[in-house]
Parts: C-alpha cells; sequence; structure tokens
C-alpha cells in the first residue's frame, strides 16, 4: 500500500474516532454497527434529558417542602399541647402521701412560702353567712404570702399550725383517723359552709391540689403553699380534681 494510501486510511480512522467522540459527549444515543444519529437526533435527546432533570428537581423540591410542613406542624402541635410523656413526668414529681409520722429533724432547716386567702368570699358576697361579716377582712387576705422556716420532715399542717399559731390567727381543725390527717374546719373565724354548702378550705403546693390531708404532705425546700377557701369545691380557686373525676 503506498502512502498516500495509508494516510488517507488513517485520516479517515482519526475522523471516525472523532465523531464518536463527539457523539458520546453531546449525549446522543449511539447504535452500532451503522445507526449514526443525525444532528436533530441530538437536539431531540439533549432536550429529553434537560426535560427530565428539571421534572426532578421540581419533585424533590416538592418533597422538601412536604417534609418542612409537616415539621412545623409537629412542632407547632408540641409547642400547643403538652406530651403525654410531659404530662407523665410532672405526675411523677409530686410527693405521695407519707405514712410515717416521724418527729421533724430539727437541725435541718428550710424555707417555703405560705399564704391564706378567702378572697372568693367577695365574689360571692350573697352567700355568705352575714353574722361572720365582722370577721371578713376587706382585701381577703388573712396571712400575707411570706417565707417562712420548717424543719425537716415537717408537713404543710405543721407550718400552718407554728405560723397561725405564731401570729395569733383563729385555726380550728379536727383529727380525722380514717384520712390520717388534720382536717381544716375554720381559719380567721371562717368556717366550711359559710359561704355555701360547697364552701371550706383547701390547700395547694407550688400549684398543685393534692387529694390528701395536709398532715400527710411532706414539704421539700422553696415550696409554695397556698390556703384558699373556695366557694365550689375549689373549682373557684384552680383545683381541677372534680373535673378530671367527672364531679
Amino acid at each position: 500500500m503506498s502512502a498516500k494510501a495509508e494516510m488517507k486510511k488513517t485520516a479517515s480512522l482519526i475522523l471516525f474516532f472523532f465523531i464518536l467522540i463527539t457523539v458520546f459527549f453531546s449525549g446522543c444515543k449511539i447504535e452500532f454497527p451503522d445507526d449514526i444519529p443525525s444532528e436533530s437526533d441530538c437536539e431531540f435527546y439533549q432536550s429529553e434529558f434537560e426535560s427530565n432533570m428539571t421534572e426532578d428537581s421540581e419533585s424533590e423540591k416538592n418533597i422538601s417542602s412536604v417534609s418542612e410542613n409537616a415539621s412545623e406542624q409537629k412542632d407547632s402541635s408540641v409547642s400547643q399541647y403538652p406530651s403525654s410523656q410531659e404530662e407523665t413526668q410532672a405526675s411523677e414529681k409530686r410527693p405521695a402521701p407519707a405514712d410515717d409520722l416521724e418527729p421533724a429533724d430539727k437541725t435541718k432547716v428550710n424555707y417555703c412560702t405560705l399564704s391564706v386567702d378567702c378572697l372568693t368570699i367577695l365574689d360571692n358576697m350573697d352567700k355568705f353567712n352575714k353574722d361572720k361579716l365582722s370577721v371578713l377582712p376587706e382585701d381577703g387576705i388573712i396571712y400575707k404570702e411570706r417565707k417562712v422556716i420548717f424543719y425537716e420532715g415537717e408537713t404543710v399542717f405543721d407550718v400552718l399550725n407554728r405560723e397561725m399559731k405564731k401570729n395569733r390567727i383563729h385555726m380550728e381543725f379536727e383529727k380525722t383517723p380514717m384520712y390520717n390527717s388534720n382536717y381544716i374546719e375554720g381559719i380567721g373565724n371562717i368556717y366550711e359552709f359559710d359561704c355555701g354548702e360547697l364552701s371550706g378550705w383547701t390547700y395547694s403546693v407550688n400549684g398543685w391540689f393534692p387529694n390528701y390531708g395536709c398532715s400527710r404532705y411532706k414539704l421539700s425546700d422553696g415550696d409554695k403553699i397556698q390556703w384558699r377557701y373556695t366557694c365550689d369545691l375549689g373549682r373557684d380557686v384552680g383545683d381541677r380534681w372534680f373535673e378530671e373525676n367527672g364531679r
């Protein structure tokens, strides 16, 4: 074979491989042995490829948007309503009634706050015993909230009894063996039933109204005790026990 023929053959092979490489990188479909796509075919395949990429991108955006919305709704729900786990943890922090009546350890001094009021009577004067008007405080406060000491092992009753005696405020209670606790009948000469058949004294600690007697609630340092007179079985002072138990 002559040198001229060899050069032509080499040039043809180079051109053929150049076309193959160009077609491959342009995204065209290649079929062998002799189906070589035209320029219009390349444009069609390139267009289809870009269209599919656009659809995939939009699909990913939609999925991402749905996921973000679901996450926002979940966060909103959690922020508005406490979960059952949170409610369980809150109830676990509430102390169970104490059955042991061991003497308090007076070497260990703690502090709590105490207050006594009959504010609900001011909103129910039509029900209040008129013979008791002289003992009803004008502002409804019998014992203004203040910080007081208590000893390790003492109960809500121990603190109330000591502070009422110390400040010469009348208090009357009755021992109830059935409930192993003292029942507060009257404070400041205001008794149960003085403001209707659903009235009487109730207490809360840190905003919670225990469903057991004050002699069985052992205090912790920093507790907030509130004794309040109720005219509606506690509902008017925030006690939800009757509602929660269908009463």
